[in-house]
């Protein structure tokens, strides 16, 4: 070769991307381009080493693969042995400073003269630190990622990569995946558009989340959700990842869903309670049973609940509105022959098919009221003269007609004066004005300008009534009664 042609080649080599080391046949380096100086974090080619012993102390390379020519073939050691190799992936870190990490993917050529005689050797590398460094990424997050997940390679549909999350789902190991192909280990399992996404598979396209029923080796199945994405490996590599979401916690809480709505089913059905479902959004029944049905009307009549009274049905709504629930309304509906129901209406929220809905059971009370009504009307009728009615009764019948309502006691109280005060415990306690007179120290007279004026006070005209109307308030419900028994009985005389 002329000088000029060993020139030219010389500028060629220096403008290479590649890294091109030249050793002689002594084992001295005679040359490095700039790329090679790069890739080993040198600016001089002194600093590779003047010999490859040097070139060996001042870097320790370690194989990424080709692990099987064993730690101690160097590659400088293999071409100088005269063998040409390619594709062989070493880290090369600076004796000096460990820190410092390439990976070079490397190749070894031996330049032979006519006689076969080698003449020289050349290692020529690519710096591949930052493909393996994004598929040490890309191994971390696959490894870390909770969600089960495989990688297929497209060239041949094997199985390159299995993710802990994928072990625990299938009950597979490891070993019974990676290097299978496709149509060994089916993952996309029997189900809905299984040919589709076969095409999608053979085509490196989406393959859309799926139900599947996958075969597994503990001989059961396993129902998911499975969908591939084409990636593409570090190094260019076209794989499909598939994604699998566990489907038994899903399938058991709907076996579990159904159940619960037959249940209710049956007893929305079976219920002597008349009860209807509403739909939240027009307020009309989409379920009755036979009880509201009998009463008021079906389903297919599409009417609203037939309260008597819009006002009644606007407080409804309220209450629901403000709390939720409703528990106990008392209100008329209207039944589907025309009469007219007092009822307790109570409702709950609910969700029935995935709809919500409203149920609402009814309660007719309708006789229990027409019982009060008429036990209060024959009350007031014996309560309008009930002068020859002994005190006890008088405060038994006042009782049941107007329970006692906690609280307003001393708000009533307050009103009177201290001698109205005691004018009515006196007469609760049954006494007369001359006992009162006599117990107070006070004259008859002031006596009775008290009583009147309690009289005028509380609105009523006769001892009687204010003994009902003291005990209506929860007053006087504490005094001592033990001097009126002594007198069960009125004299016709007696003042009241």
């Amino acid at each position: 070769m002329t000088q000029f042609e060993q020139r030219q080649l010389a500028q060629v080599v220096a403008g290479l991307a590649e890294g091109v080391i030249l050793i002689e046949p002594d084992h001295t380096i005679a040359y490095a381009n700039d790329a090679a100086l790069a890739m080993h974090g040198v600016a001089e080619i002194g600093d590779l080493g003047a010999t490859v012993a040097e070139y060996r102390a001042n870097f320790v390379l370690r194989y990424r693969n080709h692990r099987e020519v064993g730690p101690l073939q160097h590659p400088v050691e293999r071409i100088l042995a005269g063998e040409a190799f390619r594709d062989a992936v070493v880290e090369v870190h600076n004796f000096r400073d460990p820190a410092r990490i390439w990976t070079h993917r490397m190749r070894g050529l031996v330049t032979t003269n006519d006689a076969g005689a080698p003449t020289g050797l050349a290692l020529l590398m690519q710096d591949a630190s930052d493909l393996y460094e994004a598929e040490e990424r890309f191994e971390c997050m696959f490894r870390a990622n909770p969600a089960p997940a495989v990688v297929c390679r497209l060239s041949d549909l094997r199985y390159v990569k299995v993710n802990q999350g994928f072990v625990e789902l299938t009950g597979y190991v490891r070993d019974q995946v990676i290097g299978r192909t496709f149509t060994e280990v089916d993952l996309l399992g029997q189900g809905e558009h299984r040919a589709s996404a076969v095409e999608h598979l053979h085509a490196g396209t989406t393959i859309r989340q799926r139900e599947a029923c996958l075969s597994v080796p503990s001989d059961a199945e396993k129902y998911v959700i499975v969908a591939g994405h084409p990636i593409e490996m570090p190094g260019g590599e076209r794989c499909m990842l598939f994604t699998f979401a566990d489907l038994e916690d899903r399938r058991k809480a709907e076996a579990e869903l159904r159940l619960s709505e037959e249940r209710f089913a049956k007893a929305f059905e079976l219920s002597p309670i008349p009860t209807v479902l509403l739909s939240s959004a027009t307020d009309l029944p989409t379920s009755v049973n036979d009880a509201y049905a009998s009463t008021f009307s079906d389903a297919e009549s599409a009417s609203a609940m037939p309260w008597v009274e819009e006002a009644e049905r606007t407080r409804f709504k309220r209450e629901l509105q403000r709390y939720g629930r409703v528990r106990a309304f008392e209100g008329r509906l209207r039944t589907r022959d025309g009469d007219v129901l007092d009822c307790l209406v109570s409702a709950e929220k609910v969700t029935v098919g995935g709809g919500e809905g409203l149920l609402c059971a009814v309660q007719d009370i309708s006789s229990r009221k027409r019982t009060e009504t008429e036990l209060i009307s024959a009350i007031e009728s014996v309560m309008a003269d009930a002068s020859w009615f002994s005190h006890g009764v008088i405060e038994k019948l006042a009782l049941l007609r107007n329970p006692p309502r906690p609280g307003k006691q001393q708000a009533v109280a307050e009103k009177l004066t201290t001698r109205e005060g005691d004018m009515l415990e006196g007469i609760c306690r049954g006494d007369t004005d001359e006992e009162i007179s006599k117990a107070l120290g006070v004259s008859l007279s002031t006596v009775r300008n008290h009583v009147a004026s309690l009289y005028r006070k509380i609105g009523v005209n006769r001892r009687s009534a204010v003994v009902v109307w003291a005990r209506e308030r929860g007053i006087g419900e504490k005094t001592s009664f033990e001097h009126y028994g002594k007198n069960t009985t009125r004299k016709p005389g007696r003042k009241h």
